[in-house]
């Protein structure tokens, strides 16, 4: 069971889907990390508000790239569809918002590791929790 399970993540469409679901979150996690150096260098917020309105925009830019790429041959077709998914989408990923950032404020505050490399941590802490139930529940996979 585990050895199928592990041959179907490297092989086949889970593989693909894996690897596409990963691209799509590694461009994210540059916007969001771009976005998240801007606001707090230049628009002066405090990290952890800037990561929550970063996190909120790059949902949104995720949700697009990952509709027409990712799960393109499940994905939500026309305006009520497409907007249950992003409603779903978000709802998975706002739900793993304080994940992100109980994980970031966690590095930043005990280990003291700089907030964008704690961000990037985060990312790939609740990235796991954010696929398995993006492709369950938005994409029905």
């Amino acid at each position: 069971m585990v050895r199928e399970l592990l041959r179907e993540t490297l092989e086949g469409p889970l593989a693909t889907r894996l690897q596409r679901f990963f691209v799509v979150g590694a461009t994210a996690a540059g916007l969001q990390t771009l976005l998240l150096a801007g606001f707090v260098e230049y628009g002066r917020l405090h990290y952890l508000l800037a990561a929550a309105i970063a996190i909120e925009i790059t949902i949104v830019f995720q949700y697009a790239l990952n509709n027409v790429w990712t799960f393109r041959a499940v994905k939500n077709t026309g305006w009520g569809e497409y907007l249950s998914g992003l409603v779903k989408t978000n709802l998975v990923r706002g739900s793993a918002i304080p994940i992100q950032l109980g994980v970031l404020y966690g590095l930043v505050t005990w280990p003291g590791i700089a907030y964008l490399i704690a961000n990037g941590i985060a990312i790939l802490v609740s990235g796991v929790y954010r696929y398995v139930l993006d492709a369950r529940w938005t994409w029905d996979v």
